[in-house]
């Protein structure tokens, strides 16, 4: 232990909403660190791309023992965290980290045909996405944008994440147009 703590930043390189965000890895975290006096979390963030996109959050802790960042590093990494994703802290090189690979599915939301909007459902979609994942992956979080909406889907594998859903974008009528985006 040392008189003072170790303050560093993990920043995620993950798209998720705040309250996600402290789901999926502050809430858990900040229980690990707590419940063993190893720190404790000093805040967080979220970086917004200028449409309003999560770009990647932040959080940040305060370690009373630097010897046990290999072991928060190993707990946001079974938590899930996306490959890509940073550990920050002054007179250091940024150390990267993360095991999933992440998958962004842009619906559009204003080019189809009025039809299609009338008689589709997004939320058929997400179900959909959530059967075909399953053992593979999560829908993690997602984003209402001007002009589509985001599914964030996390999972081992890009490539297997993108296949699962292949059948459901090329048939399904509210996926015509739709972005894949490997974003982890």
């Amino acid at each position: 232990m040392t008189d003072s703590p170790l303050h560093l930043t993990v920043k995620l390189n993950a798209r998720l909403q705040p309250e996600h965000r402290h789901e999926l890895f502050e809430d858990p975290l900040d229980a690990l660190l707590g419940s063993v006096e190893l720190g404790e979390i000093t805040g967080g963030g979220t970086a917004l791309s200028e449409e309003g996109e999560v770009d990647y959050g932040d959080i940040e802790i305060a370690l009373n023992d630097p010897a046990s960042l290999p072991g928060v590093i190993e707990l946001l990494e079974q938590l899930g965290a996306p490959k890509g994703s940073l550990i920050q802290r002054e007179g250091a090189p940024d150390q990267p980290f993360g095991v999933t690979e992440g998958l962004a599915l842009y619906l559009n939301g204003t080019d189809l045909p009025d039809e299609v909007y009338e008689q589709c459902d997004s939320n058929y979609v997400f179900e959909q996405i959530v059967e075909r994942i399953d053992g593979h992956g999560e829908i993690c979080s997602w984003w209402q944008g001007p002009t589509e909406t985001a599914l964030y889907l996390y999972g081992a594998s890009f490539d297997t994440l993108h296949a699962r859903i292949a059948d459901l974008l090329a048939s399904y009528p509210l996926c015509q147009g739709a972005r894949v985006v490997r974003t982890a």
